[in-house]
């Protein structure tokens, strides 16, 4: 008695009926014994499909009962390109000898290879599904009649009242309205808006560039033609659409995601009031027809029932049709009852991953600079055509550059331009240039480079230039020369007078004409102009800023070096002191248009889209990435270019030759270094010559023996290089001296050759770009490249005559740019040994693993640029070499540490298009051998129970999912070329692959199970991948033995579990069930047994017995581990709860499964 008096006691005080509750309910579960559910067995389902085949066949709903045919199919998608034409060279492959040359060119011309499965947006949740249709937009609220009245009031004061009025302003992105870009290429413009309600009570939204209303409006929305608005996180963070009656779509993008939330409530309360209005107006005109029959009418019974009485057979027919019609639009508008779950009504797409697309090029910052005049203040008629105006009387050239004051460094080659009226050309006709062998004077339109006439390539005053980091500091930078004259003092002065221009003007042109004819091959620096590229971070460009006055060139501060520090003076005009010389630079810096046509690659490739026959051809400039992984993107298309930088010559000490002062830097590359062997034509060359020469000049200085140099040559290297490909670099002293009275043949001695240097390409096999500092010699002796290092020098049988005791005099620095050779030693010699085993070498053993291990030490700039290139390399390894099983755990833990490396760098997406465009599981090339997926599974294993590398097992869990994918694009390729997929599915993979899933499966339940609470993240994810992988092959396997497996694992987890092993237990279970054919794998059908038990027990085939979880055994163990965590804490059953109920919500709104008989079959 003193209990229940205590219990009374404590229930009369006031607020402690909701802690009893709880203390209750706690005693209570307490009090249950949570045990672990039972292990049932699943039935082999491949048997009972074949046993039970009439049985499924004849069902009217088969369809619920049988996978689809054609489940899994492999399309080829056709690389996109850019560029006209593909930019890998037509011989390319012929041409070239080395293995990784040759993956390179085969990935960059290759097609994507792609596995589908037709049903693959069914194997999501609810939100991933395709009928979208089927899911209502926002419930309205039940409004109780207390509240009317305060809506109606917030309704008038909010929108009614505020007729003529603005409703709301704020900044949002809109996207452009061009039609032909994809959703996800639009490009969003920041523009400012205003709702606002007209006279007539219609709404428009109005954009404009600012605030201010006075400007023009940039664009406006009728909002009576809109008929939804949705959001639309895939396109843009914070980016919903407008859609209109006419199916046209709206863009447009808040800046946070409060600000979106008020645009939608006040968007959909508009278009809401709009099509309440419109229904009303509908039902009015209904009803007032409806009134005036009616009326005619009077009392009337039912319909039907009168008509059963009629003896007319039409009117009986017509009562049968409207009493169905009448059902049928009863059921109009009827919401579908998930349609109330929170769950959909907020459609939370933030998990779902978003679209794995292609490899692509890197798109950075692009603008174009269209390079439009140049003058100076000395002007001259020079053509006899009095419309072509006074020009420069002489020839200029420039060349543009980008340059990171803030980074120090140089970021773009030099776009080299020709802005000189043909008159001023024409005293360059009598000039040979450089490398041109007679290609002047060459009709226009005879040879075509990539399809494109070379005469539309030679003056192209358009470039478009590329920044992968904008920022305030970078500048494009102008560099003036002219032709070698004298020094840059003397040749500047007469720009820089003010006394009688006219008369100066004719003098400079006279001695101009006679340089031109006599020197017009060489250059000497004249000035320079800078100007700001961007007026901040997220690179808005500055396009009303103009370049600096020209300022002369001191001949002391010519490097990039010097260059960057000039900027900097520049940034502070106050402390300047550069000289300015009057000149006027018409450059114009604009944003890409969307129509922008007829540009060529740095390579002069054509870029769609390009009209045949266009004279104004624009060309990219290449920029010089640095050398880190976050701006690094795996190469997609052909390129091989080398830079190359002569800097510094130091003659000062020479004694060998007696003038040695305007010295000029001659640059050719060549095969070969027999005493006959001519230069490659592979330079590119300047405006108005041979687009490629073979040779060019660096800029020379007068009367000076250590000259700098700030020329950057670039070259088109060959497919394949050799040990004899090399640079040689002749130095000459060139007379300036233009006398008159002296004979022609002193006249014609312009150049003197006083020295020669040179440097093989490649050292080992692999190109090096280091700054190199290389000794002179005064002769070119026969086989120079022997003597390319110190103690070949050294030797007295040497015919070389070194300049200052072969002292490094000249130094030069060199940029690789290509996508087809690596400087990487450890890559370059892993593809050099496994080209020798592919030519038949004998293997050595535990060589091949010395260089696995080795590309441990590989730069991550590098994996990720060749990505593609390598992966499919060690795929490859791990194939075909399958003698020691350390080969392929080795190769595996290469590619476990690459894969670690991209995620650290959060690279992972060029993973996912890794696997699933390019990876291609390729034939072992021994017979009998295994394939990927049965070598991979072996090593996964092998990896997991080797406890003595606790980091590599924690890897390989935390970055499962790239390995299991791996494993499920192999198994599809496998079964899909070979044709095995038309076997019955026990005999498409032999049982040894079957033993190895299961130890792998084995291997990693101990790390979930166990060690969850030490790698929390890294079984997560394992848990979750291999659900996936467990999901895809229910698609491709023995489905029995899936079914085992997963039995397998969920028999890890125990009732008594903590928290965090339940969520797993869940999401494992949720993972599974999401598979696009659950319906099929549980079997809802009936399993006929003895007449007395069917008598005994109707239901029996509808409770959770364990023939019941057998019999349909995805649903059956769902349901028997839910009623388990039922038991449990709240947490606990929440999740469960949440589990089973977005299964209902997925099957609910499937569009398979819509018609009126199925929802029933689905619910048992």
């Amino acid at each position: 008695m003193s209990e229940v008096r205590k219990f009374t006691k404590r229930l009369s005080k006031p607020g402690t009926a909701a802690e009893l509750r709880q203390s209750v309910s706690e005693a209570v579960r307490s009090s249950f014994v949570l045990e672990k559910t039972k292990v049932v067995e699943p039935l082999d389902y491949e048997n009972v499909i074949l046993q039970r085949r009439v049985q499924i066949y004849s069902d009217p709903l088969r369809d619920l009962l049988i996978f689809p045919i054609e489940d899994v199919s492999i399309s080829v998608i056709g690389r996109q390109r850019r560029t006209v034409q593909s930019t890998v060279p037509e011989d390319a492959l012929k041409k070239a000898q080395s293995l990784f040359v040759k993956e390179c060119i085969k990935t960059y011309s290759s097609d994507w290879h792609v596995v589908n499965y037709k049903y693959e947006e069914y194997s999501g949740d609810f939100r991933m599904l395709p009928c979208k249709s089927f899911r209502p937009d926002k419930i309205p609220s039940h409004v109780f009649e207390i509240d009317e009245d305060f809506e109606k009031d917030e309704d008038s004061s909010s929108l009614c009242s505020q007729k003529g009025g603005v409703i709301k302003q704020g900044w949002l992105h809109k996207a452009n309205v061009n039609s032909t870009i994809t959703v996800t290429m639009k490009v969003f413009k920041r523009r400012y808006f205003y709702l606002s309600q007209l006279t007539d009570g219609s709404y428009i939204l109005n954009s404009y560039k600012d605030e201010k209303i006075s400007k023009e409006s940039k664009g406006c929305i009728f909002l009576d033609a809109c008929n939804d608005v949705v959001q639309c996180p895939k396109m843009r963070r914070y980016a919903f659409e407008l859609k209109t009656i006419d199916k046209y779509s709206h863009y447009l993008a808040a800046e946070t995601e409060q600000e979106m939330e008020e645009w939608l409530v006040t968007l959909r309360k508009i278009i809401q009031s709009n099509t309440e209005s419109l229904v009303q107006e509908k039902k009015d005109a209904v009803e007032s027809v409806q009134d005036d029959e009616s009326s005619t009418q009077g009392k009337s019974e039912n319909i039907l029932e009168s008509l059963e009485r009629s003896m007319h057979p039409e009117l009986m027919k017509y009562g049968r049709e409207t009493d169905q019609l009448n059902k049928l639009s009863r059921n109009d508008g009827r919401q579908n009852i998930f349609s109330f779950d929170p769950e959909v009504q907020r459609l939370d797409f933030s998990g779902i991953e978003p679209d794995v697309k292609p490899f692509e090029e890197k798109c950075s910052r692009r603008f174009v600079v269209c390079c439009q005049d140049f003058s100076l203040n000395l002007l001259a008629q020079l053509s006899d055509r009095a419309e072509e105006g006074p020009t420069n009387v002489e020839p200029f050239f420039l060349s543009l550059a980008l340059f990171d004051l803030k980074n120090n460094r140089k970021i773009s080659a030099d776009f080299h331009v020709d802005l000189n009226p043909p008159c001023v050309r024409d005293m360059l006709l009598d000039t040979p240039e450089p490398g041109a062998e007679g290609t002047q004077g060459r009709p226009p339109g005879e040879s075509l480079v990539h399809g494109v006439p070379e005469s539309c390539l030679r003056y192209i005053r358009r470039g478009v230039f590329s920044v992968t980091d904008p920022h305030v500091e970078i500048f494009l930078v102008a560099r003036v020369e002219k032709v070698l004259q004298g020094s840059i003092a003397h040749c500047v002065e007469p720009y820089m007078k003010n006394s009688d221009p006219g008369k100066t003007a004719q003098k400079v042109h006279k001695v101009a004409k006679q340089v031109c004819s006599r020197l017009g091959q060489y250059r000497m620096p004249f000035g320079w102009a800078a100007r700001p590229v961007f007026k901040d971070s997220q690179g808005t460009l500055d396009a009303d800023g103009k370049f600096s006055p020209l300022y002369k060139q001191d001949s002391g501060k010519l490097s990039n070096e010097d260059m960057l520090k000039l900027l900097a003076e520049y940034k502070k005009p106050e402390k300047t002191k550069l000289q300015v010389i009057p000149a006027q630079l018409n450059i114009i810096i604009k944003d890409i248009p969307l129509d922008f046509t007829n540009c060529v690659t740095a390579s002069y490739i054509p870029i769609k889209p390009f009209e045949k026959g266009c004279e104004d051809v624009a060309v990219e400039v290449e920029e010089l990435v640095p050398e880190v992984a976050k701006y690094c993107y795996p190469f997609t298309v052909y390129k091989n270019h080398l830079y190359v930088y002569p800097l510094h010559l130091k003659y000062e000490n020479q004694k060998v030759f007696a003038k040695a002062r305007n010295i000029a830097v001659c640059v050719e590359f060549r095969d070969s270094d027999d005493a006959d062997a001519r230069p490659l034509k592979c330079i590119y060359g300047k405006p108005g010559g041979p687009l490629l020469t073979a040779n060019a000049y660096a800029a020379v200085l007068h009367h000076n023996q250590s000259p700098e140099f700030y020329d950057e040559i670039k070259i088109e290297l060959p497919i394949h290089l050799h040990q004899k490909h090399h640079l040689l670099f002749t130095f000459y002293h060139v007379s300036c001296e233009i006398n008159t009275k002296a004979t022609s043949k002193k006249q014609d001695t312009v150049e003197t050759q006083v020295g020669y240097a040179w440097v093989p390409l490649l050292k080992d096999g692999r190109i090096v770009t280091l700054e190199r500092q290389l000794p002179v010699s005064s002769n070119l002796p026969a086989s120079y490249l022997g003597l390319a290092d110190p103690e070949s020098r050294k030797q007295p049988s040497v015919d070389a005559k070194w300049v200052d005791g072969a002292k490094p005099l000249f130094k030069i620095r060199i940029h690789l740019d290509s996508t087809i050779y690596t400087q990487d030693m450890h890559l370059h010699k892993f593809f050099q040994y496994c080209q020798l085993v592919q030519a038949g070498a004998k293997e050595v053993p535990g060589e091949l693993v010395k260089y696995l291990k080795c590309l441990h030490a590989m730069e991550i700039q590098v994996m990720i640029q060749f990505l593609p290139v390598i992966l499919m390399q060690l795929f490859r390894v791990l194939t075909n070499v399958t003698q020691e099983d350390e080969v392929a755990v080795n190769c595996t833990m290469v590619l476990l540490h690459i894969v670690s490396k991209c995620h650290e760098e959060g690279l992972d997406h060029y993973l996912r298009s890794f696997i699933k465009y390019v990876f291609r599981a390729e034939k072992p090339s021994a017979k009998q051998a295994k394939m990927t997926h049965e070598i991979l599974v072996l090593s996964m294993a092998t990896i997991l129970k080797q406890s003595a590398d606790f980091l590599a097992i924690n890897k390989l869990l935390k970055y499962s999912w790239f390995f299991f994918e791996a494993l499920a694009k192999s198994m599809a390729m496998y079964l899909l070329e070979e044709n095995k997929i038309k076997l019955p599915r026990g005999q498409r993979f032999p049982e040894s692959y079957q033993h190895a899933l299961h130890s792998l499966l084995l291997a990693i339940i101990p790390h979930v199970t166990i060690r969850y609470n030490e790698i929390p993240e890294e079984s997560r994810n394992v848990n979750f991948s291999l659900a996936n992988f467990l999901k895809r092959c229910l698609t491709f396997m023995d489905r029995g033995f899936v079914f085992n497996l997963i039995n397998d694992y969920i028999s890890g987890f125990s009732p008594k579990d903590p928290k965090l092993l339940v969520e797993y237990k869940f999401e494992f279970l949720q993972t599974i069930c999401n598979h696009e054919h659950y319906i099929p794998l549980n079997l809802p059908m009936t399993f006929s047994k003895p007449k007395l038990q069917r008598v005994q027990d109707v239901n029996l085939e509808y409770t959770l017995t364990d023939e019941y979880c057998r019999h349909h055994f995805l649903v059956g163990m769902l349901l028997r581990e839910a009623s388990v965590a039922l038991q449990d804490n709240y947490d606990i059953r929440y999740t469960a709860i949440s589990v089973l109920k977005n299964l209902l919500i997925k099957h609910a709104f499937d569009n398979r499964y819509q018609h009126k008989v199925r929802p029933t079959l689905l619910a048992f």
